[in-house]
């Protein structure tokens, strides 16, 4: 079975949306405008390129970066790297062609069988409402978040706020640095 992760720039209070400047939300760029850049913070995302075998990204995501990442030197080892995109909506005439391939999934279903095929760790970026989703159908087997230290207030969350059971993370990697940042890398346990 292959690990579903799920990577996330989140600010204390749990706020995902627009990190990296996407229009239309009012705290917009949070990640970079607010906190001083340490590149040492950020080693992580170059471990996820390095590790990862597949990326998968809700249709809002893709069609945030499908247009940049496939140019940019900062992600160049996911361009070959298979990519599939939850959506219901979405279709093949709407994907980029300079990304590598793309595969779109219906569901949640097809989400749960790609985890069941041969290969290493998928690494999901982004993608709110599929995060929310896949960690109340129990999809998700590890985290690694990146925890600014800015209260936003309102904003999309990566958790739902759905009434389930417990669901219990051990946490297995962690790191603080001197612009606030912390890290954390959880595995959910079952």
């Amino acid at each position: 079975m292959r690990t579903l992760i799920s990577s996330a720039f989140i600010s204390l209070d749990g706020v995902v949306e627009a990190p990296g400047g996407e229009p239309g939300y009012r705290n917009s760029g949070w990640t970079f405008k607010d906190v001083e850049f340490l590149p040492e913070a950020f080693e992580i995302k170059s471990r996820e390129q390095k590790e990862a075998s597949a990326i998968l990204l809700g249709r809002t995501s893709y069609e945030a970066f499908s247009p940049v990442w496939p140019d940019m030197e900062d992600f160049a080892d996911y361009k070959l790297m298979p990519k599939y995109v939850v959506s219901t909506t979405l279709t093949e005439d709407e994907l980029v062609t300079n990304w590598g391939a793309t595969t779109i999934l219906r569901s949640l279903d097809e989400v749960a069988a790609l985890k069941e095929t041969e290969g290493g760790p998928i690494i999901m970026h982004g993608s709110a409402t599929l995060n929310r989703n896949l960690s109340d159908a129990g999809l998700i087997d590890r985290y690694h978040l990146l925890v600014f230290p800015l209260l936003l207030g309102a904003g999309k969350r990566l958790f739902s706020g759905s009434d389930k059971d417990t669901q219990k993370l051990k946490l297995v990697e962690q790191e603080a640095y001197a612009n606030g940042l912390q890290k954390q890398v959880f595995d959910v346990v079952r």
